[in-house]
C-alpha cells in the first residue's frame, strides 16, 4: 500500500461524491454545501470547481463535457464550459427542506441516488433510479441520510447505507430490470468508527466505507462481516470514496469541513482536501450515464 496524498488542497464544506469519467481520465467530485462540481485531472493536477447554484449531492459522467447532477431540486443534465442546467425530473417537488445526497450509476447506464432532510428530520428522504427516456422510480422512502452504494462484481447484490442506521444492507439485485429486493443488514459499523458514510466495491469485491466522524476509510469482507483494512485520513469527517486512474489503482478520498470546531481545524488543517491512495488492489469499471456495457433491450 501506498501513502496517502493529498490530490487537491481545498478546504471543501462537504466534499463528496467522487465518480470515476472513464470516458476523459478524470475524477468528477462535489462540495455540496459549496454548490460546486469539481473535475479532478489526475495527469495535470488541476482541479477546477463550477458552481451550480444549489446544493449538489452527486454527479455522474454523461457525454464529453455534460454531466448529471442529482441537486437539491432533483435530476439535472449539466453542461460544465456553458454552465447550463437542464432539469429532467424532480422527484421531490414541494418537499423543500429535502436534498439529495449519494449517488452513481449501474452497469446498464442507470443513476441511482436518494435524499435526505436538511433539517435533521428522521426518514424523510427516499432511494430512486433515474434511467434514461424513463420517468423516475421510487425504489423505498423512509431514509434518513441516502448515501453510499455499490454492486457485486457480478453484479448479483446491491450495497447500500443509511447513514443513521449505522449498518450496510444487502439487496439481491436484478441488473436487467433493474430491482432490488430482500433487504438485508449484512454489517454494524461499531460506534467507535463513528457514522458509515459512502462506499465503494473493489474488483474483489470487498466493501470500501467512508466513516463520517471517524476520520478513516475501511475495507470490509460483505461475505463475512469482517473488518479487513483501515486507513487513516488526517481528517474527522470522512466522507465518501471511489477507484480512479488508468488502471483503477487509486483510491480517491473525499472530506469535509462542516461540524467541527475551529480549534480542531487548526490541528486537522487538510480537512475538506481530497486525498488519494494505493491501497494495492483495483477499483471496478465506474459507469456514465445511459451508457452501460450492453446494449438497453427496452
Amino acid at each position: 500500500m501506498s501513502n496517502l496524498n493529498i490530490a487537491v488542497h481545498t478546504p471543501a464544506l462537504l466534499g463528496e461524491g467522487p465518480s470515476w469519467d472513464a470516458e476523459n481520465n478524470r475524477l468528477l467530485w462535489v462540495d455540496i454545501e459549496g454548490y460546486k462540481v469539481h473535475v479532478f485531472n489526475p495527469s495535470t493536477g488541476e482541479d477546477r470547481a463550477y458552481n451550480v447554484g444549489q446544493h449538489v449531492g452527486a454527479v455522474v459522467p454523461y457525454h464529453g463535457d455534460e454531466v448529471i447532477v442529482a441537486l437539491r431540486s432533483g435530476f439535472h443534465t449539466y453542461h460544465l464550459l456553458t454552465g447550463e442546467l437542464d432539469l429532467i425530473e424532480d422527484p421531490e417537488t414541494g418537499k423543500d427542506n429535502n436534498r439529495f445526497n449519494d449517488g452513481k450509476c449501474d452497469a446498464l447506464g442507470r443513476f441511482w441516488a436518494g435524499t435526505m432532510s436538511m433539517n435533521g428530520e428522521s426518514k424523510a428522504g427516499a432511494f430512486y433510479c433515474l434511467e434514461e427516456g424513463q420517468p423516475v422510480r421510487t425504489l423505498f422512502r423512509d431514509v434518513s441520510t441516502s448515501n453510499g452504494l455499490g454492486w457485486s462484481p457480478d453484479q448479483q447484490k446491491m450495497y447500500y447505507i443509511d447513514t443513521p442506521t449505522r449498518f450496510i444492507d444487502r439487496f439481491d439485485y436484478d441488473l436487467a430490470a433493474g430491482e432490488i429486493t430482500n433487504r438485508t443488514s449484512i454489517i454494524a459499523i461499531p460506534e467507535e468508527l463513528g457514522f458509515p458514510d459512502g462506499m465503494t466495491v473493489d474488483s474483489e469485491g470487498m466493501l470500501w466505507v467512508a466513516h463520517w466522524g471517524g476520520g478513516k476509510v475501511t475495507r470490509w469482507n460483505p461475505h463475512t462481516a469482517e473488518l479487513l483494512q483501515e486507513i487513516e485520513v488526517p481528517a474527522d469527517q470522512v466522507t465518501s470514496c471511489c477507484f480512479g486512474g488508468p488502471e483503477l489503482e487509486d483510491l480517491y478520498i473525499t472530506t469535509a469541513r462542516i461540524g467541527i470546531p475551529e480549534e480542531r481545524l487548526v490541528e486537522t488543517p487538510n480537512a475538506g482536501s481530497l486525498f488519494v491512495i494505493r491501497p494495492g488492489v483495483k477499483g471496478q469499471k465506474t459507469y456514465a450515464f445511459g451508457g452501460g456495457t450492453q446494449p438497453n433491450t427496452k
